[in-house]
């Protein structure tokens, strides 16, 4: 008989884990948002583990602070408003919908964020990955700069850094 408490327990600590666990990864990732002080862009981090826990939302980190660490942190209504369609990663993945790769001129579609991540491509040619645009600059980059696969992304990178390995050949038909 207490086999079989000891498996209740344990399968409900799993259970209740795993929700946690669930709400934690949802609720995780940095999002951007208008400062309401300075009607400027902000990234902000939410507490993924407060979130999860209670439900409420409070800010761990932003691109504001120090100089303004002591706002109201009214920002946080924008957050529970819509709290995925903040997350950085869902405003950059919606800006690539419909879009094509601006070397290669195929489809983007599905973006795979793990492995095959694409870039952006500036007004002088200029490819970068996601990782060197900060958050808070991310409207102007999504108004001006194009799109680019991962394929030319990493072709345009080699170029870059290596021209003495480069060959421009163009494949004839």
């Amino acid at each position: 008989m207490s086999w079989v408490l000891v498996l209740i327990v344990v399968a409900a600590v799993a259970v209740a884990a795993g929700l946690l666990g669930r709400r934690y990864f949802a609720v995780r990732g940095t999002r951007l948002v208008e400062c309401p002080e300075t009607r400027e862009p902000a990234a902000v981090d939410v507490n993924a583990a407060q979130a999860a826990l209670t439900g409420r939302f409070s800010l761990s980190d932003c691109s504001r602070w120090p100089e303004r660490g002591a706002c109201g942190r009214a920002c946080l209504a924008q957050i529970e408003r819509a709290p995925h369609d903040c997350l950085v990663r869902t405003v950059v993945t919606g800006w690539y919908e419909g879009k094509s790769c601006t070397v290669c001129h195929r489809p983007l579609g599905h973006i795979d964020w793990f492995e095959r991540k694409p870039g952006v491509v500036d007004a002088s040619g200029r490819a970068r990955p996601w990782i060197d645009v900060p958050p808070e600059s991310l409207p102007g980059v999504l108004r001006t700069e194009q799109p680019i696969c991962f394929d030319c992304y990493v072709a345009a990178t080699f170029r870059r850094e290596h021209p003495e390995l480069v060959v421009d050949n163009p494949w004839k038909p």
